[in-house]
């Protein structure tokens, strides 16, 4: 099993910090989140890494070239690009992708279970899977229902919505990459959607496990109180270097 870790992102979420520090450089304890997530899939069996770079790649490369601690036995690759090309435009670059492989953004915390994320995969024969989770979202103001004639007909203040979103984890079959041509900017979204047409089975696998998006500056701040405090972290390595 290979794993593709999507971190050529620029982090404008997190600007001004990520101006001039690349986003999977950002740290959580004293060290940055992007070396959490390889541990936690090396913990998993998986140790054939690839890093899709693009913003600061220098940078990251750099800090893993001096990160003496890794395991002897990671295998740690890079592709960098010389253009951006959206989160799933970027597999195209990576070579010998040619069985069942996982991807993931670079900028998450979690605990999920990635041997059973691939078994449900495998159990689906999809073509895709996409590790999902349900979000509550709360509108911090009173919504207005009014018809054509401007009348009001109901006032709703600060509703909540319930969503299954994607947490940024994916399984692939190769034969995806057949819908993603090189140098083509492609987004993951355009992904999904092209595979639908193309009746190609695209799964959820849904999960209550932690899962925080570095990215997003809540989650951020609370990965960072997690850290803090040693709290909810099982099967995360949030402690110091070993």
């Amino acid at each position: 099993m290979r794993a593709v870790i999507l971190a050529g992102g620029r982090g404008t979420r997190l600007r001004p910090f990520t101006a001039s520090f690349p986003k999977p450089l950002v740290p959580l304890g004293d060290r940055p989140v992007v070396e959490l997530l390889i541990r936690q899939l090396y913990d998993a069996g998986i140790k054939d890494v690839t890093l899709t770079l693009g913003h600061l790649a220098e940078l990251v490369q750099a800090y893993f070239h001096n990160r003496r601690q890794l395991p002897p036995d990671l295998n740690l690759e890079y592709v960098v690009e010389a253009e951006p090309t959206g989160t799933a435009g970027s597999l195209a670059l990576v070579p010998d992708l040619r069985d069942t492989f996982l991807a993931m953004n670079g900028d998450l915390l979690t605990d999920l279970d990635f041997n059973a994320l691939v078994a449900f995969h495998r159990e689906q024969g999809a073509a895709l899977t996409i590790a999902t989770q349900r979000r509550h979202v709360k509108i911090d103001l009173g919504v207005l229902e009014f018809n054509g004639a401007c009348d009001i007909t109901d006032y709703i203040e600060k509703p909540e919505h319930s969503y299954h979103v994607s947490m940024g984890v994916y399984v692939y079959e190769p034969r995806v990459l057949r819908f993603i041509a090189k140098g083509e900017y492609l987004d993951f979204p355009n992904l999904v959607l092209r595979l639908i047409n193309e009746k190609e089975r695209v799964s959820a696998y849904l999960t209550d496990c932690l899962w925080l998006d570095i990215g997003r500056p809540d989650d951020y701040a609370r990965a960072q109180q997690m850290v803090e405090s040693r709290e909810g972290t099982d099967g995360v390595h949030v402690d110091s270097a070993q």
